[in-house]
């Protein structure tokens, strides 16, 4: 690997500017309408030009902390998700997707910038801020033309204007997808964030059982005690995860009825796993393992499953390249077109073996005064996940119960499964889970996924495992100095003193 360069965010990668722009395939259009100087949101109502913009719109619809394999085309036998196996029918379907970081802000602006969470100063945390000197890729589209805009939530939580924006980067808020396209000027593309707030908790109680789902059927992992409240509060999670799907699918149903759909590269995702113990805020794939499904007919063959390995910092270059601009040399991420665009299913593109994760602060849930979070580096191959904890004498959850925000473990959702395993800590099964939950962990931890797909059995330490443990630490500490990381070079203690702008709520378990 080639040596970090001197600035230490905004590192070029090797490989970073090997795309072919898609200009190409669409008749110089895009470059003919990036040339006219089409830049700029364009006044209400304003019509463009009487020939159409050749360059597809694109859709992004993004659930907030919906995980894999939660999807019925994932092989689920509960959860229906008729729109999201569509897309996947009709596209391609995509076996290892990965968050950046199992947290919202750090993971959307990862998607937004195309670039590591880490190299983005304080949106490395959540409730933070992201400098507006990082571009995204809405804020390019729109200087080349493309109509932007988003519905709900978008970038954050956090507080933008402290970072110089004066508006969200993904472009002004809507009421809905159908006011967007009723606002949209004609013969301009657009690039809309339709971003759910389904599933994240809270739940209504007992609303999967009541829409009929057959919470018996509902496959529990191991790392979560296998009872009838923790069954049904998958069953809730499942109800919202639902409700996301059907909304998607309206979305889909209003281009189909303005001829726009097979126009409009739709993608489907989530921010980071699902909210539950030993998911969202932990490098297990409980937290950084999402769905993901594309479709674009004409250019993406359908009805394939791959299996490259994906980080969800690849959508910014993606969505450029098919717009027919470059991608900036500050974003890390790579375009998936070519996986996008094959014909083959499987491992297309061999050098996608392997994702790295990260996590610094989610919320402050260390003791007293504290701004500390629990960072920790992954590298995750098809057999392996590596973890690397930066500071193991801290709780990887929280305190057992913080000082000032009332909370027991803070850094993990509150909800019924949650509950039901503090309140049986002490019990012979209970302990045990707790312990991987909310419990101490070491600086290192390997998990053998051929052997231990629950991610349960911490091998770091066996003799066996040394060669691989070596090998894989060496790997993920070339990469993260290629990228830039502060950690790999003893300075990542410098996010700690990033603000924390989400307040000290007094959430207490139910």
């Amino acid at each position: 690997m080639k040596s970090l360069p001197g600035r230490m965010f905004g590192t070029t990668l090797p490989g970073m500017k090997q795309f072919q722009p898609l200009a190409l395939l669409l008749g110089g259009g895009a470059l003919i309408w990036a040339a006219q100087g089409a830049g700029g949101r364009a006044p209400e109502g304003k019509k463009t030009a009487a020939r159409p913009d050749p360059r597809p719109n694109i859709f992004f619809a993004i659930a907030d902390d919906w995980g894999w394999p939660h999807a019925g085309v994932y092989g689920d036998r509960v959860i229906q998700t008729p729109t999201f196996d569509r897309v996947a029918r009709e596209g391609v379907l995509f076996a290892n997707a990965f968050v950046t970081s199992p947290s919202c802000t750090p993971s959307r602006g990862s998607i937004l910038t195309g670039q590591w969470h880490w190299r983005l100063e304080e949106n490395v945390n959540l409730w933070s801020t992201l400098r507006a000197r990082f571009p995204t890729y809405p804020e390019l589209l729109e200087r080349a033309g493309y109509f932007i805009g988003h519905e709900r939530k978008a970038w954050g939580p956090g507080r933008l204007a402290v970072g110089g924006r004066k508006g969200d980067p993904s472009g002004p808020g809507y009421k809905n997808f159908a006011e967007f396209l009723r606002k949209r000027p004609a013969g301009r593309p657009f690039c809309y964030w339709f971003g759910s707030v389904d599933p994240h908790r809270p739940y209504k109680k007992g609303s999967g059982a009541a829409s009929g789902m057959r919470v018996d059927r509902i496959h529990v992992p191991g790392c979560l005690p296998d009872e009838e409240i923790v069954r049904n509060d998958i069953a809730d999670y499942y109800f919202e995860v639902q409700r996301f799907d059907r909304e998607v699918g309206e979305a889909l149903r209003l281009l189909a009825e303005r001829g726009e759909l097979d126009h409009t590269l739709v993608v489907v995702t989530g921010d980071n796993g699902w909210p539950f113990p030993r998911g969202k805020s932990n490098l297990y794939d409980a937290g950084t393992h999402v769905p993901l499904a594309v479709r674009w007919p004409g250019h993406v063959p359908a009805g394939r499953t791959v299996t490259d390995f994906v980080s969800l910092a690849d959508f910014a270059p993606t969505f450029l390249e098919v717009a027919g601009l470059p991608a900036p040399e500050c974003m890390t991420g790579r375009s998936l077109l070519p996986s996008l665009t094959s014909t083959a299913g499987g491992l297309v593109d061999p050098r996608r073996d392997h994702v790295l994760t990260g996590k610094e602060r989610h919320v402050p849930a260390q003791e007293r005064g504290s701004l500390a979070g629990y960072p920790c580096r992954a590298i995750r191959t098809r057999d392996f996940l590596y973890i690397r904890n930066y500071h193991p004498e801290r709780w990887p959850a929280g305190v057992r119960r913080h000082p000032e925000r009332g909370r027991v473990f803070a850094d993990c959702d509150n909800g019924p499964t949650k509950a039901w395993m503090v309140e049986h800590e002490d019990d012979p099964g209970g302990k045990r889970l707790c312990a991987l939950a909310f419990g101490r962990r070491p600086a290192e931890e390997l998990y053998d996924l051929r052997r231990d797909p629950d991610e349960l059995r911490n091998v770091a330490a066996q003799p066996d495992y040394a060669a691989v443990r070596e090998a894989l630490a060496d790997r993920l500490q070339r990469e993260l100095q290629v990228t830039g990381d502060p950690r790999a070079f003893g300075r990542g203690d410098r996010f700690e003193r990033f603000p924390y702008y989400g307040g000290p709520p007094r959430e207490r378990l139910p």
